[in-house]
């Protein structure tokens, strides 16, 4: 290993330290539920409006919609 000295640059005086091997991760199905469900939503609204869905125009494809949107935000926010 080389010091700082022998190589002409200066410390930073910062320490990153290394990452520990029993860091979780999230299971690789994870981001794919993910973006699944972000996509169903925007879809279920998209949909609803330009009345392809049955029984369309309906508050409860929006709400649906809203719903998996929510989900998916929440879901990337706990996204390792």
């Amino acid at each position: 290993m080389t010091s700082p000295e022998s190589t002409g640059r200066r410390p930073s005086g910062r320490y990153t330290p290394p990452v520990p091997k029993n860091v979780k991760r999230s299971p690789r199905w994870y981001p794919w539920v993910l973006l699944g469900l972000l996509l169903v939503g925007v879809l279920c609204i998209i949909l609803n409006y330009i009345q392809v869905l049955p029984a369309s125009p309906t508050n409860w494809y929006v709400v649906g919609g809203l719903v998996a949107i929510l989900v998916a935000a929440l879901m990337a926010t706990s996204y390792r």
